[in-house]
């Protein structure tokens, strides 16, 4: 085990940690629920197209009938909470200065020795020897879909361009179509065969992440709100499910809630047995202890050398 003791909030989840990262995972997975707000005028677009990435899908999981939804494509979530995380793991480590740390760079060059390389997976530039092997990625995300139509969402907004001589505006120069603030995106981030330590790391860069989306520097301002916590030897439920269960009419956005639908899908698993679904105040409590946890240099040199053991592992 750890020289460094578990939080006391974190033991309700000790089962569904691994003591170190290792290169062959197991099945213990540990879903976090969250609730994206969206906070400004947002984007959610691919790079070719100028338009809104939409999808249509059934009204609510008792309403067949189509809706269009805006779609938040998982690729787009991780990049930003990748890069969030690498950020974080500069600044704790300068802040400490904890000096046996590589420079490492997405995509061009990764150092496939830090935590955000063992969580998020990497590719090395080298295949000369087993120790370049790459890392397996052991965080996933999903496409979140808006709770509300896209009709409710779109708003068109012109832009123009300014005369610097003649202060005016002139003629427009386009259009954006942008999600309204205020919209929702319920999503789910999973992680599978972790420790706590990461877990710690995990949280910390989704409270801190806040911009998303194209253009993101006049805009894309994101609350990501976390709502629930489901563990088990399986994924429990997919953001599409949680979106369709919380569009039902009598369904309201609160935790209590977000809690029963999760004890409803535990009754489908494969292993309802050794799923546990955290209730409101366990939630907080742990959020709480998350929050508040020091990223200090014993902690910081126990998360390097976790992985730094796992590429020893998988070099053997």
């Amino acid at each position: 085990m750890s020289e460094l003791e578990l939080l006391n909030n974190y033991e309700v989840l000790k089962d569904y940690f691994v003591d170190k990262p290792k290169p062959i995972f197991d099945s213990k997975t540990i879903q976090i629920i969250l609730l994206r707000e969206v906070l400004d005028f947002t984007i959610f677009r691919t790079e070719e197209s100028k338009e809104l990435n939409t999808v249509i899908t059934p009204t609510a999981i008792d309403n067949d009938d189509p809706v269009e939804r805006v779609a938040f494509l998982g690729s787009k979530q991780k990049a930003v909470e990748s890069r969030q995380l690498a950020s974080l793991l500069r600044t704790a480590t300068n802040d400490v200065e904890y000096d046996e740390v590589e420079e490492c760079y997405l995509k061009d060059y990764l150092c496939l020795k830090c935590p955000r390389c063992g969580l998020f997976g990497g590719t090395s530039a080298s295949s000369s020897n087993k120790s370049d092997s790459n890392i397996k990625h052991r965080i996933a995300y999903s496409t979140a879909y808006s709770l509300d139509s896209f009709e409710e969402l779109q708003e068109l907004i012109t832009f123009n361009g300014i005369n610097d001589k003649k202060v005016n505006t002139g003629q427009a120069l386009g259009v954006r179509k942008s999600v309204k603030p205020a919209s929702i995106f319920p999503s789910i981030i999973t992680l599978r065969s972790v420790t706590w330590k990461e877990f710690i790391w995990v949280v910390k860069s989704l409270l801190s992440a806040h911009k998303y989306g194209a253009e993101s520097r006049i805009g894309g301002n994101v609350r990501n709100n976390i709502v629930g916590i489901a563990a088990g030897w399986e994924e429990v439920i997919t953001p599409l499910e949680l979106t369709l269960e919380l569009s039902k009419e009598e369904n309201k956005v609160d935790i209590d809630n977000i809690s029963n639908i999760l004890e409803e899908y535990k009754g489908i698993a494969a292993h309802t047995n050794k799923i546990k679904i955290l209730n409101s105040e366990k939630l907080g409590n742990i959020l709480e202890e998350t929050q508040e946890f020091e990223l200090d240099k014993d902690f910081i040199e126990e998360s390097y050398k976790d992985i730094e053991a796992y590429r020893k592992e998988q070099g053997e």
